[in-house]
């Protein structure tokens, strides 16, 4: 079942990520950021669990590639 204190509105969730309101719905239109749409008025609804999932993911360090001699 489904709890609606466990998801934030974009305003909440874009804050929680640091980034700008318009950016996070870019991203979740884009697919990079999981959310879900509230069938009663249409609002994007974002679990916590999926933020910090997608803040631990964009922690990762990021490996160079080799150049080749």
């Amino acid at each position: 079942m489904l709890k609606l204190d466990e998801y934030h509105k974009v305003a909440e969730a874009a804050e929680f990520l640091g980034i700008s309101q318009n950016t996070l719905r870019k991203w979740a239109d884009e697919g990079r950021i999981a959310v879900r749409v509230n069938p009663a008025n249409g609002y994007r609804m974002f679990r916590r669990e999926d933020l910090e999932r997608f803040l631990k993911d964009a922690a990762k360090p990021v490996s160079k590639k080799r150049k080749a001699k």
